[in-house]
């Protein structure tokens, strides 16, 4: 692979282009909080409502067996996303600008649609997912909810004029209302934890049981996201760290620092959602269960106890209104960044909302309920199919040495980073046979 073709002259997300100061010979501590704010944007992704289908019904088919696959989902996306912030910061490019210098235009132009289908994917997800919770919370239908998901258009526009301090703050927010949400669910429900331990053990049952595999290549395309990355390529970006060798190797290290603790907290949120649903329904002869609303009316009666569900509702309204914020940003780098293409913001969050809640409206007119919890599933394993696309490249940038420099990747972060893609390949190659055949 050769070296860049060009100077990269235009900043990915130019209006919030390095404005987040950071402290120049400061502490540790008051360097670090400089850079805390990506990992969480980051982490969204990784807890947003199309994880909940995939956790809940893995939970309560199969108890706490699959919690090892959202254990090794999430080392693999703690490595993706070092990668994806690594690229970002040593060559000031994210992912798809990286993309569109180093192929060619058809190649290129595919990859922007195949992430473009990612992004509808991921908002699909986000716009049941925030129906549903206003379904269970307020007793709106669902087709009523998935209108006023629209109205995030009018949010994200508002919030942009504010600064990207404030949507990390507001994103941080969210991410500790669901957290909170979540230790509450596991407190009332009281796993086993002997059990969850050996959960997090890899067991050859996972890959050999049809039914379950098909589950843990969801909870791989629900964990995994490939919008993620290129989102994660751009947001480092805008802190004003020193263009420097030393500056970019000091960003590199606490940008790391910051998107590993987020993780291990998008973990623990993952992991929880599928331990709820294992104490509560696999437990208790509920093994059906497999859709977000079903698991609302059972928990309180299940765990006897009042706010159970109530407290489930609003973590899932709080995932699909952060969901929301990242995805825009995904939106807006994917296009700026792969065609040079510069839209208004709030014109390219309406296109993309719109191309997520047309299909929404038409399934819940027409099939309700069950339509849209299968439409949350398949929109995962779309995502899945997605990935691979966003990782090989990634992996080969920044295994390169005319690319990265001094920042390349040392050869033993290389093979486990090939290795992971090939994982991903095979397994959403064998997804993709067992869906159609």
């Amino acid at each position: 692979m050769k070296p860049w073709r060009q100077d990269n002259a235009m900043h990915s997300l130019p209006d919030v282009h390095s404005t987040i100061r950071v402290p120049r010979n400061a502490g540790f501590l008051k360097t670090l909080m400089a850079y805390l704010g990506p990992g969480l944007m980051i982490a969204v992704g990784y807890m947003d409502p199309g994880n909940w289908a995939t956790d809940i019904a893995g939970g309560a088919r199969y108890g706490y067996k699959l919690l090892s696959v959202i254990l090794i989902s999430n080392l693999f996306a703690i490595l993706l996303q070092h990668l994806a912030l690594k690229l970002g910061i040593a060559t000031g490019r994210d992912l798809a600008q990286a993309c569109r210098d180093s192929f060619s235009k058809p190649v290129s132009i595919i990859l922007w649609l195949l992430a473009e289908i990612a992004i509808a994917a991921t908002d699909l997800a986000e716009v049941i997912g925030s129906a549903i919770a206003l379904n269970l919370l307020f007793g709106l239908p669902l087709s009523i909810g998935v209108s006023i998901t629209v109205l995030d258009v009018l949010l994200m526009l508002y919030l942009q004029h504010k600064g990207f301090r404030v949507i990390e703050s507001i994103v941080a927010g969210l991410i500790f209302l669901i957290f909170f949400c979540f230790a509450y669910e596991i407190y009332v429900s009281k796993p086993d934890l002997q059990q969850i331990a050996g959960g997090l053990l890899p067991r050859p049952e996972v890959v050999t049981t049809p039914g379950m595999l098909y589950i843990a290549i969801g909870i791989l395309g629900a964990t995994v996201m490939p919008h993620n990355l290129y989102l994660h390529s751009s947001i480092v970006q805008t802190r004003d760290y020193d263009r420097t060798v030393d500056g970019r190797r000091k960003a590199i290290k606490f940008a790391t620092i910051d998107s590993t603790v987020s993780l291990l907290l998008a973990f623990f949120i993952n992991a929880a959602i599928l331990i709820l649903s294992a104490a509560a329904f696999h437990t208790s002869g509920n093994q059906h269960i497999a859709d977000i609303t079903d698991a609302y009316h059972l928990l309180d009666p299940l765990l006897g106890v009042k706010l159970a569900s109530i407290m489930f509702a609003v973590a899932l309204l709080a995932s699909g209104q952060n969901s929301t914020l990242t995805g825009t940003l995904a939106g807006q780098i994917v296009m700026e960044g792969f065609l040079n293409l510069r839209l208004k913001p709030w014109l390219r969050r309406l296109i993309t909302r719109l191309l997520a809640v047309v299909p929404a409206l038409v399934i819940t007119l027409l099939y309700g309920e069950k339509g849209t919890a299968e439409l949350l599933v398949f929109s995962q394993v779309i995502l899945s199919l997605q990935l691979s696309f966003a990782v090989v490249p990634l992996v080969q940038f920044t295994g390169n040495h005319l690319k990265m420099g001094e920042f390349v990747n040392p050869k033993w972060m290389t093979v486990i980073a090939w290795v992971v893609a090939v994982v991903i390949i095979v397994l959403n190659g064998y997804l993709l046979w067992q869906t159609l055949f």
